[in-house]
């Protein structure tokens, strides 16, 4: 069952494609717009070499996820004449959504890779792979390394960024250490090769994963991830156990699901620490310590810490700290436009709601905020629609089964804030039940990556 040398390869090369946003400014209240780049001669200042995609105004959608991927297609679906750029650093995509069951072989390296390519084609839209470093919403224009690219509309879709302020104290030799030997797994595809790496190689002792506070990416992954690699010890006899340190007081999602798992199926494999807070690391001896003053020493692990909006948002002048997460999108939450820029937009894992960071609630809003587009486009009114969180969660591998949540979203006016509405989980992974759960895992992704590439 270990990583061949072909899926390496693959994964390196995937990697390598992937570049870095530059750059962050001080500010993040979101009022002032970005003075651009310092240099705006030469090749990065030039317009970049695009094709006219269309007769009607340019929507440029930045970043490639679930969710800027269902912008891209839909506006052009919803407004044939609009000329739509996606911009995706990546070379490629891979699907975090569906990587728990990679990271122990239940499914495919193919079945996650998708190309941005085939997608713009298919769709009617313009793939451009080059990666932004600055906006200026003064000039509306947005800055790459492969020159820039105009706008009428711009949707910023760059997705998280990890907060580990809380663990470093801004310690950037430990962050450093954090990011690249116990990488968390939820962002960038060599962060998952290194993850499949350590299990792949792991003998004995304790594995640990975190659960960090806030509006995380995913909030069910961690808990799926614990139950796959639980299930993966106990499949090949590795003498071994997940310890899971968790920030809340209890899981946060389809928590009957998760617990009866950990129980009836990995009793001997998980064990399950509520309302623990990590305050110090000793990387030298693989141990940590926590906020109530436990020792524990680990064999290896994956820390996932919090998570924030991205950088560019910073760059482009639109961050704004929300009740959960430092520097989110300071947007409208019904329109998602930019306060005091109405011609710029937010959208998927950037946003300050309370909405799932999942791969299905970002492409439900993406078909929302694309037709909300369209018809600004088409001269028609708009009115707020809830996005759809329908989520599936893997628990074991043989057979495949699957607990799932299915909610969406209603805005609470006495404590003007969102919350799930309309929700109802399927928790029970035994019989039946479960076989089913694992089996509408896989057609959900499929139907998915359907609706995103084709």
């Amino acid at each position: 069952m270990g990583m061949n040398r072909r899926d390496i390869l693959k994964l390196a090369g995937l990697a390598a494609a992937s570049a870095a946003v530059t750059g962050c400014t001080s500010s993040n209240q979101g009022a002032k717009p970005s003075n651009g780049p310092v240099v705006k001669n030469g090749i990065l200042g030039t317009p970049a070499p695009l094709p006219k995609n269309g007769k009607g105004p340019k929507v440029v959608v930045v970043g490639g996820g679930w969710s800027g991927l269902s912008i891209a297609k839909y506006v052009k679906k919803f407004a044939p004449n609009a000329d739509v750029v996606l911009i995706e650093k990546r070379a490629h995509f891979v699907s975090c959504p569906l990587s728990n069951l990679w990271l122990v072989d239940l499914v495919k390296l193919e079945f996650l890779s998708h190309s941005f390519t085939d997608a713009a084609a298919n769709n009617g839209y313009t793939f451009f792979n080059a990666a932004v470093y600055d906006v200026d919403r003064e000039s509306k224009k947005v800055y790459t390394n492969e020159g820039t690219v105009n706008y009428d509309y711009l949707v910023l879709a760059p997705g998280i960024g990890y907060d580990y302020s809380g663990w470093t104290g801004g310690d950037a030799e430990l962050e450093y250490e954090l990011r690249t030997k116990y990488p968390a797994g939820f962002m960038t595809n060599s962060e998952h090769a290194t993850i499949k790496n350590k299990l792949m190689n792991f003998e004995e002792g304790n594995f640990i994963l975190t659960v960090p506070g806030g509006n995380y990416r995913c909030l069910p992954a961690p808990y799926e991830r614990t139950c796959m690699i639980a299930w993966y010890m106990k499949t090949n006899d590795i003498k071994g156990k997940v310890l899971l340190l968790d920030e809340n007081p209890d899981i946060t999602i389809k928590k009957d699901g998760f617990h009866s798992a950990f129980k009836d199926l990995y009793g001997d494999y998980v064990e399950y620490l509520p309302s623990t807070k990590i305050t110090n690391f000793d990387l030298g001896k693989k141990r940590i310590e926590t906020e109530l003053g436990e020792e524990i020493e680990f064999a290896d692990a994956a820390f996932y810490p919090h998570v924030r909006g991205n950088k560019l948002l910073e760059v482009a002048g639109v961050a704004k700290d929300s009740v959960f997460n430092k520097a989110e999108a300071n947007i409208d939450p019904f329109t998602y436009q930019v306060n005091g820029d109405p011609n710029v937009f937010c959208a998927g894992d950037v946003r300050p709601m309370g909405f799932s960071k999942s791969g299905n609630t970002a492409n439900s809003e993406g078909h929302i905020l694309a037709r909300m587009i369209a018809d600004r486009i088409n001269g028609k009114e708009s009115k707020w629609k809830s996005p759809l969180t329908i989520c599936y969660s893997a628990i074991s591998g043989d057979p495949l089964r699957a607990v799932s949540v299915n909610a969406g979203y209603a805005w609470n006016e006495k404590t003007k804030s969102f919350g799930f509405a309309n929700a109802s989980t399927m928790e029970k992974w035994q019989g039946k039940d479960g076989v089913n759960g694992g089996r509408g895992l896989l057609e959900w992704a499929s139907g998915m990556y359907r609706d995103m590439f084709m």
